[in-house]
Formats: structure tokens, C-alpha cells, sequence
């Protein structure tokens, strides 16, 4: 089938042209927008497993969120190993050579399965080495009861990352938002039946809630490879055709392209996660505001994070062509569309953070006002990097479309570990700022990586080297 005809939906974006910016805009914001609804829906999945394990108890909560803590970052560095099919479909794709996307998708599947195996050991004897790291024996059981039966989504949940840079290649990604929708629903009802012991179904409590995860991520990679199986244009790949053949150069090649995005995303999440202990140390209202702050912030970060995703696409398509121009403008849309998005929550945390506190906080009541004036203190810090942070994702992913992942892997380390947690304790601690001192921090360890990593494509651009040809 190489050098066959594939009816895209858009089909410019195969073209080796300079479009003008605002057709390419356009069309990254087409791509976008199915992708930044979908990681909407997922977190509300995660949501919904948090609120009905409260619905447990407190011991129930904090057994299963120590699982999800642990589970978690392995989910992330997997997800940073495989997203790297995304660059390499779209390359392949806009070289037209058809033959390395099945190819690509083969080994994506086949890492998935190399990752998992080992990693799924480690998870199933957790709750041992929790216990070893101090954790409270009650609380280390529950999570690993979580753990043995949560493992199981791994593998599907990696697949359907795979799958989704398949489509999302194609410029069709509603497929991705529609099977997320559906997997919130599934998900819901699992966690009720299953936890609950309703229907008929034994009350298995935090077990119940990993079940469900397992059993919604199976569903949601069955339904979407059950749809590009069907389709007429996505079969007419034959991804499973030769599928126990070795493809080891790509195999290889996806190692090498993801193991620096696995480790970037870890960096930022670590990040994240020094400062939650850092307010901890602080005081307890410090770290309910924390958390509050960081779950508006989170839900506002799905947009440039759905934008970075699209980047990736409309970047690897032009490199792949060998559109240098393209490239440029495929990179450059997609960072103005991430400014111009980021004075929307600009403006939310600066000129409403009473209402969205609101919604975490019962206002009326006296011990929640520390917490309350925190909270909207910190949401005025995360208005200020919402602009960069919104870039720093989205020239990560201009990057990968262009397979560069090395260099942008040591910037994240360094923005974050070098500039933003250090800035964290200088300002929080050292200053004695506290709280909104730490989220300064990490506001300058965000601003350092987003202008580093838009310098670097600005370098490759202006010097000719954003076109990399892509593999056989």
C-alpha cells in the first residue's frame, strides 16, 4: 500500500506548500479541540474515582489515593514512552510513506507490552515497599488491594495512546473524544456498582474502584481499535496484518524518541508534587489551598495540552513533507493560539477566584476562610504563568513533532529542578512568603522552560534544520 492514495480529511496538510497562517491555524484548532474535550473527560474519570472513594470513608480515600499516587506516575512515563508513535505517524504520514504508520503502530503495541510486564510486577508488590518507605501498614494494604486490581489498565490505556496519534494523524480525533465520553459514563457506573455492591455485585470498596479502572480502560481501547478496524479508511492499513513480524530499528526508534518525553513529564509532575510537600511543611490550610489552586490550574491546562497534542500532528505532517515553511508556520499557530487561550483563565483567576474557590469550599463557613484567602492568593500566581505555561507545553510538542526530544528533556529537567523547585524553597522558606512563594517558583521554573524550548525552535527554524526527513 505505499504510495497508495489515503483520503485524509485534510488534505493540505499532506501538501508540501506554504499555506497562510490562517488556514494553518484553523486547522490546528480543528485538531485541537476533539483532543482538549478528551482530556477534559479524563480527568473526570480520575475525578469520579477520588469523590466516590471519599464517599468510602477516610481510610478508604487514603489507601486508594496512595495506590493512585503510586500507579500514576508509572501511567505518565508510559504515556511520555509511546506519545512518541504520534511524531512518527505524522512524519511517515506526510512522507506518504503508509507502510511505516502500520509499522509504527505495530511497535508502538509491542512497547506497550515490553513496558508493562515489569512494570505491573513492581505494582502488584507495592504495598511491601510502601510499608519499607514509612507508610502506615493499613494504608499501604489498601493501596496495594488497589494496585492488583488497577494494573490491568495499563497496558489498554498505553494502547489507546497509540491509537489516538493514529487518528489524531489523520485529523480525526472526535473518535477519541467520543470513546473517552463513553468511558466516563462506564466508569461511573463500574465505580457505583462495584464499590458499592450494587445490582447484585459484591461490595468490593477500593478494590471495586480498581476493577472499574481496569475494566472502563479494556472498554475504551476495544471500542476505539474496534472503530479504526472498521473504518474504511483506517483499515485499509491492516494494522494487525504481520503483527508478530519485528520491526527492531523502530522499535528502537520509539525507545529513543520517548524515554526523553517519559522523563520530561515526570520532571514537571515531580515538580508538582516536591511543592505539595513543601506546602505541607508550611501548614495544613497551605496545602488544601495548594490543592485547590492546582486543580483549577489543572483543568485550565487541558487546553494548551490538547494544542501541544495537535502541534505535534501539524508539525511532523510538514517535516515529513519536507515543508520547511510549513513547519514554521505549524509551530509558531499553534504558540499563538496558546497566548491568545491563556487570557481566558488569565482573567477567571485574577477577577473570580471567590467563585471557583467556591466550588471546592463552603464559603459560609469561618475554618474555611484561611484556606479560602490562599487559595485566591495562589490562583493570582497561576493567572501569572498561565501564559507560560500554556507555551512551555505547546513548544514541547512543536519539538516532538520535529522528533527532538533530547535536548527539550534537559531543559525540562533544568527549568524545573534547576530554576522552579529551588525558586519554590528560596521564595517560600527563604523569603518567607510561604505558600505564594512556592507557587512563585514554580511560575519562574515554567517561564525559564517555556523561553528555552521556544528558543530552540526558533534556532532550528531560522537555520534551516526544523525539516528532518522522515524514517522508511
Amino acid at each position: 500500500m505505499n504510495g497508495g492514495p489515503i483520503d485524509l480529511d485534510d488534505a493540505a496538510s499532506l501538501a508540501a506548500t506554504d499555506p497562510p497562517w490562517r488556514p494553518e491555524a484553523w486547522a490546528t484548532l480543528r485538531l485541537a479541540v476533539p483532543l482538549v474535550f478528551a482530556q477534559v473527560a479524563q480527568i473526570a474519570i480520575n475525578t469520579t474515582d477520588v469523590v466516590m472513594m471519599g464517599w468510602l470513608g477516610p481510610a478508604a480515600l487514603a489507601g486508594g489515593a496512595l495506590g493512585g499516587n503510586v500507579l500514576f506516575p508509572a501511567l505518565l512515563f508510559g504515556l511520555g514512552i509511546v506519545s512518541a508513535t504520534a511524531p512518527m505517524v505524522a512524519q511517515s504520514l506526510g512522507a506518504r510513506q503508509f507502510r511505516a504508520v502500520r509499522r509504527t503502530v505495530r511497535q508502538g503495541f509491542w512497547i506497550v507490552v515490553a513496558y508493562t510486564i515489569p512494570v505491573s510486577v513492581a505494582l502488584w508488590y507495592a504495598g511491601s515497599i510502601l510499608i519499607a518507605m514509612g507508610q502506615a501498614p493499613a494504608n499501604a494494604d489498601l493501596a496495594q488491594a488497589y494496585l492488583r486490581a488497577a494494573v490491568w489498565s495499563l497496558a489498554p490505556g498505553l494502547w489507546i495512546v497509540v491509537l489516538r496519534s493514529f487518528v489524531a494523524a489523520h485529523s480525526r480525533p472526535r473518535s477519541v473524544l467520543v470513546v473517552t465520553l463513553l468511558g466516563v459514563v462506564v466508569n461511573a457506573v463500574g465505580d457505583y456498582v462495584l464499590m458499592f455492591g450494587k445490582l447484585g455485585f459484591p461490595a468490593l470498596g477500593v478494590v471495586g474502584a480498581g476493577v472499574s479502572t481496569s475494566i472502563v480502560n479494556a472498554f475504551m481501547f476495544l471500542v476505539l481499535f474496534g472503530y479504526v478496524l472498521r473504518d474504511r479508511k483506517f483499515r485499509r492499513y491492516a494494522l494487525l496484518a504481520r503483527f508478530w513480524r519485528p520491526d527492531w530499528a523502530r522499535f528502537r526508534e520509539i525507545l529513543r524518541l520517548g524515554m526523553p518525553i517519559g522523563l520530561a513529564i515526570l520532571a514537571e509532575a515531580g515538580m508538582f508534587s516536591a511543592a505539595a510537600l513543601l506546602m505541607g511543611l508550611i501548614s495544613t490550610a497551605a496545602l488544601a489551598a495548594h490543592a485547590i489552586a492546582l486543580q483549577c490550574a489543572g483543568v485550565a491546562f487541558m487546553v494548551p495540552l490538547g494544542i501541544s497534542q495537535a502541534a505535534t500532528v501539524r508539525v511532523g505532517l510538514a517535516a515529513g513533507a519536507g515543508d520547511r515553511s510549513g513547519v514554521g508556520h505549524a509551530g509558531w499557530s499553534a504558540l499563538a493560539l496558546g497566548a491568545a487561550f491563556s487570557t481566558v483563565p488569565i482573567l477567571a483567576f485574577w477577577l473570580l477566584p471567590e467563585p471557583l474557590v467556591d466550588v471546592f469550599l463552603d464559603l459560609a463557613l469561618p475554618a474555611t476562610r484561611p484556606v479560602a484567602e490562599l487559595a485566591a492568593a495562589m490562583l493570582g500566581v497561576a493567572a501569572l504563568f498561565q501564559l507560560v505555561d500554556g507555551a512551555q507545553v505547546i513548544a514541547a510538542g512543536v519539538l516532538r513533532g520535529l522528533k527532538d526530544t533530547k535536548v527539550p528533556m534537559v531543559i525540562a529537567a533544568f527549568g524545573y529542578w534547576g530554576v522552579g523547585f529551588p525558586g519554590s524553597v528560596a521564595l517560600g522558606f527563604g523569603l518567607g512568603l510561604g505558600g505564594v512563594g512556592v507557587w512563585l517558583g514554580l511560575a519562574l521554573g515554567l517561564a525559564a522552560s517555556a523561553l528555552m524550548l521556544i528558543h530552540r525552535f526558533h534556532r532550528r527554524d531560522r537555520l534551516g534544520v526544523a525539516v528532518v526527513p522522515a524514517g522508511p
